[in-house]
């Protein structure tokens, strides 16, 4: 997927239909001049709706769609017929989409099964016609209701990826590297920090025909929660993912506070991420011989279980999709 063409984040203004008018309306034929009212209830303006879409990864189809227009109701008739609704628009979204209020930033819903709808901005209710208004003491009431007001507001749509392993790591950790070689993903790799600059998804093939899905995510860096780096934005994927897989160079300084200052910033911006199963990945150990795996050990954080990788040489992948697999079911 190509950067442009991943989008995880549109501002939309949302207009509604209006409500029909009811009808004033009394009945007459041939044998009856003077019936009595038969005003009909004008329709429903047409609601802008959501609905997820479990084929689409990501919101391009609504980036250059900055404003959406429902219909109108129509009016109501005479004989109680009632005016038609208006047209509804439908939205189609990935499966992982909030919908936000623009001004007050409260979310008004998530999307996370396929076919799930919601009302994002509902049409106004169509008028009553002048048969619902009479009475014993009003046998020929001359009003009837006008539709009400649809509602013009803006939205913002987020989308937050949908998988069961999230891969989290500094910059140029070997995140990309490892999603190709365990899946048939192919996400930009270089030698440089922000490679990836947006999510890349891949499918694991796991024993007796099993699967599961990995994102490999933008790198995080220190002051992610505040903003730096890509921030906010990086950091709003790993909320949907059930299983954290931190991925830490061997050759790195210092295991454990690279392995801390992550959790940190996870911590930092959503405490309830730590409540999710964690493991930790120690790439490029094609460079340790078993001896010096053994210095690590010391070294390493204790309440994490970890498994040696190596993504080039792909020595302890088994081992890792195991360990990942019983996390994910766990």
């Amino acid at each position: 997927m190509a950067d442009q063409n991943f989008v995880d984040y549109v501002r939309i203004c949302c207009r509604s239909g209006a409500g029909g008018a009811g009808s004033s309306h009394f009945h007459r034929d041939r044998l009856n001049a003077k019936g009595g009212p038969d005003g009909g209830d004008g329709g429903r303006g047409g609601h802008i709706i959501v609905k997820g879409n479990k084929q689409l990864w990501t919101l391009l189809p609504l980036k250059y769609r900055k404003h959406v227009i429902a219909g109108r109701g129509m009016p109501g008739s005479g004989s109680r017929s009632s005016g038609a609704d208006g047209e509804d628009i439908i939205l189609e979204v990935p499966l992982g989409t909030i919908g936000k209020d623009a001004e007050t930033g409260e979310i008004d819903f998530e999307i996370t099964k396929d076919g799930e709808t919601f009302i994002l901005t509902p049409g106004g209710k169509g008028g009553r016609g002048n048969s619902h208004f009479k009475s014993s003491t009003n046998q020929s009431p001359q009003y009837a209701q006008p539709g009400l007001p649809g509602r013009e507001e803006w939205k913002i749509l987020e989308l937050k990826v949908l998988a069961d392993v999230g891969l989290v790591g500094f910059p140029n950790a070997g995140k990309s590297t490892l999603l190709s070689v365990i899946t048939a993903a192919k996400p930009k790799i270089a030698s440089y920090a922000f490679t990836t600059l947006v999510p890349n998804l891949g499918i694991v093939a796991y024993r007796d025909h099993r699967s599961f899905i990995m994102a490999d995510i933008p790198g995080i860096i220190e002051g992610a929660h505040e903003g730096k780096g890509l921030g906010h934005r990086f950091l709003r994927h790993i909320e949907r993912n059930s299983t954290l897989l931190f991925l830490v160079p061997v050759d790195t300084d210092n295991i454990t506070k690279e392995y801390e200052i992550l959790v940190k910033e996870l911590e930092k911006y959503n405490p309830e991420l730590l409540d999710k199963p964690r493991i930790l990945a120690l790439s490029k150990s094609d460079m340790l011989d078993e001896e010096m795996k053994e210095l690590l050990l010391p070294e390493l954080p204790e309440e994490v279980p970890y498994v040696f990788i190596s993504s080039v040489a792909q020595q302890g992948l088994t081992e890792l999709k195991d360990m990942l697999w019983k996390a994910i079911n766990n």
